[in-house]
């Protein structure tokens, strides 16, 4: 697991990330509670201004109740446990349908359904969410959630191939236009499929239960037999309904994500058999992206039919660390791989953090590492602490164990 000259880079990067989740990522999501109508505020623009009205996502909320749930069990801080548990009764109070099923996709402001789509990706982060708030707390209330989740997604938002993605209220297909991009209506995501497994992989991992760990295993052998591409060393990211690909598209940051993802998965799954199929696969996604995607400081965000995004979006560059720290854990002779995310820590430090007082991470940088060019939000539906959050938690933890 690494060297004595290895050990020691991960050590001060570990320290160094820590300190920065202390003093800023922490702090200002803090700063973001909503204590007279629940949850979280929902947006916070480029220039600072927070909209307390604005629509409060449930996959933000989601992401938030986790987040700090995750930052109490690494830290053992009593103030972190309590903004998990107030994140966490906005969630169940607000944001499941208790009689249709499902979690909604958004809120109002004040606590009332937005938009009442039901997609199989959400569900899955609220399964995140919950599985982590039930390890932090000990509230079986979190963990039953958990399971009705499991079986809403297992029961409606399913057919004989696989995960579907977008319903109505009642769980009708719908347009899956919240998880398309790049000029297609997928039927099928890779995306949805990764988050499904993540969330599944928590809640095995909290409570071990044999019919989650049967739907884990369909899913790798669904990711190596159906969206890994063995030939251009990549997954596939849209289908149709039979998971054949209908886009030239490779998306580094999912990769890279993808490729620790599935180690920690399988870990926890604790099956040799699945880790002797998937290892593979992993190593050669970490590889590829590594060859192809990485400047030597930060990492392009996509190749859409040949083009290549050079944009710098901040969930890739703190996957980018997480999945080169990974791969240099999985083979220490891999030092190109520790170098590479001592790399991107440096270019995150550099450009990604936001220095101005009152901001955390930009949302994007362009190719020069300017900000101002894209001006994206600070705070909307989909960006929140959780991608760097959780660099920064495993950057931690695996730091301890290297570092014995």
């Amino acid at each position: 697991m690494g060297n004595c000259a290895g050990n020691a880079t991960v050590a001060k990067m570990a320290s160094e990330i820590r300190e920065h989740l202390e003093k800023g990522i922490i702090p200002f999501w803090k700063g973001l509670r909503d204590d007279e109508n629940g949850g979280y505020y929902g947006y916070l623009s480029y220039d600072l201004k927070l909209d307390k009205k604005a629509v409060k996502g449930c996959i933000l909320n989601s992401r938030i109740t986790w987040f700090f749930a995750n930052a109490y069990m690494v830290l053992k801080d009593e103030s972190l446990l309590d903004e998990a548990r107030h994140a966490y009764e906005f969630l169940r109070d607000y944001c499941f349908d208790y009689e249709n099923g499902g979690v909604f996709w958004s809120m109002t402001y004040d606590g009332k359904p937005e938009d009442t789509t039901k997609h199989t990706y959400n569900q899955a982060f609220a399964i995140y969410a919950l599985s982590s708030y039930y390890d932090a707390s000990g509230d079986k209330k979190a963990l039953e959630l958990a399971y009705k989740l499991f079986d809403t997604i297992e029961e409606k938002c399913t057919d004989n191939v696989g995960y579907l993605e977008a319903f109505d209220i009642s769980f009708k297909p719908a347009e899956n236009d919240k998880l398309s991009e790049n000029g297609v209506m997928a039927d099928k995501t890779m995306n949805t499929l990764l988050h499904v497994f993540e969330g599944y992989s928590e809640l095995y991992r909290v409570d071990k239960s044999e019919k989650v760990a049967a739907r884990i295993k369909w899913i790798l052998d669904t990711f190596a037999d159906k969206i890994y591409n063995p030939e251009l060393h990549r997954q596939e990211v849209f289908f149709d309904a039979n998971y054949n690909t209908i886009l030239d598209l490779y998306s580094y940051g999912h990769d890279i994500e993808t490729a620790w993802l599935v180690d920690r998965g399988v870990e926890i799954l604790g099956d040799a058999a699945y880790e002797k199929k998937m290892t593979p696969v992993t190593k050669d996604l970490t590889q590829n992206v590594y060859k192809v995607a990485f400047n030597g400081q930060a990492l392009n965000n996509e190749c859409d039919r040949g083009v290549v995004n050079t944009t710098r979006v901040w969930w890739v560059q703190a996957e980018a660390l997480l999945g080169f720290l990974n791969g240099y854990q999985r083979d220490s002779e891999k030092v190109e791989f520790l170098e590479a995310a001592q790399n991107e820590w440096n270019y995150i430090k550099e450009y990604v953090i936001d220095k101005r007082p009152g901001s955390e991470w930009f949302s994007e940088v362009d190719i020069d590492g300017k900000s101002d060019s894209i001006a994206k939000p600070i705070v909307e539906p989909w960006k929140c602490p959780y991608h760097n959050g959780r660099m920064c938690f495993e950057v931690i933890k695996r730091a301890q164990i290297m570092c014995k």
